[in-house]
C-alpha cells in the first residue's frame, strides 16, 4: 500500500512538471485516490510548504492546482532570466482586458463604448497571448463578434476562477455621452498582476 508520504511526493513531482494547472480527477487518476481525497492531500502539501517558508508554493488557479514561485521573490527571478520588459501588458491592454472579465461576453464596439478609443490592435494582442477569445457572434446587425476571457487569463493574475474578481458595476456609455470610468477595473487587473494574489481595488 503506498504510504502518504510518497503521494505527496508524487503529486509534487507532477506538479512540478506539469506547464498548466493540474486538476485534482488528474492526479487523483494517477495516485489512485478519490477526487476528494487527492484533493485534501494536495492541500495538506501545499500547508506543509507554506510552513516551510519554501521559495516555491502550490497555488490553485484556473480549476486546478500548479507550483510556482513565490510573488516576493520574482525581482531575483526577473533579474536571473532577464525577462523581457515587452512581455508586460500595456495600459490599453489592460483596460480592455478589464472590461472584457467583467462584461463577457462582449463586442468590440460595447468595448470601444467604454474606453472612448478603437482597440482592434490591442485586441488582437490579446487574442495573441490567448488571454481572450472569440466565444461567439452577438445576434443583431452584422452579428458582431464577442469577447471573452480564457483559462490563461486566469493563470496571468492566480485567479482560481471569475468568481474572485470583486462585482463591478461597469457601464456601457452613450455614443454622445462622457465615457464611464473603467479605472476601478483596470487597477484590480493591474494589482492582480503585481501581487500574483487575489488583491482589492484601490479606491479612486
Amino acid at each position: 500500500m503506498v504510504s502518504s508520504h510518497l503521494h505527496k511526493q508524487i503529486a509534487e513531482a507532477l506538479l512540478f512538471l506539469s506547464e498548466e494547472p493540474l486538476r485534482a480527477e488528474k492526479v487523483a487518476s494517477v495516485l489512485s485516490l478519490s477526487a476528494q481525497e487527492t484533493e485534501t492531500l494536495l492541500l495538506e502539501l501545499k500547508q506543509e510548504m507554506d510552513t516551510n517558508d519554501r521559495g516555491l508554493q502550490i497555488i490553485e488557479v484556473a480549476g486546478g492546482f500548479q507550483i510556482g514561485t513565490k510573488p516576493e521573490l520574482a525581482p531575483y527571478i526577473e533579474k536571473a532570466f532577464s525577462e523581457d520588459v515587452s512581455s508586460n501588458l500595456s495600459n490599453a491592454a489592460l483596460e480592455a482586458l478589464a472590461i472584457i472579465a467583467y462584461k463577457q461576453p462582449v463586442t468590440r464596439i460595447e468595448i470601444e463604448s467604454i474606453r472612448g478609443v478603437r482597440s482592434e490592435h490591442v485586441l488582437e494582442n490579446l487574442l495573441k497571448r490567448k488571454l481572450v477569445r472569440i466565444s461567439g457572434r452577438k445576434e443583431g446587425p452584422g452579428r458582431p463578434l464577442l469577447y471573452s476571457t480564457t483559462p490563461d487569463f486566469l493563470k496571468y493574475f492566480g485567479l482560481k476562477s471569475l468568481g474572485d474578481l470583486p462585482e463591478l458595476d461597469i457601464q456601457a456609455g452613450e455614443a454622445n455621452s462622457e465615457k464611464p470610468p473603467a479605472s476601478d477595473a483596470n487597477d484590480y487587473v493591474v494589482n492582480a498582476k503585481d501581487n500574483n494574489d487575489q488583491p482589492e481595488i484601490i479606491d479612486q
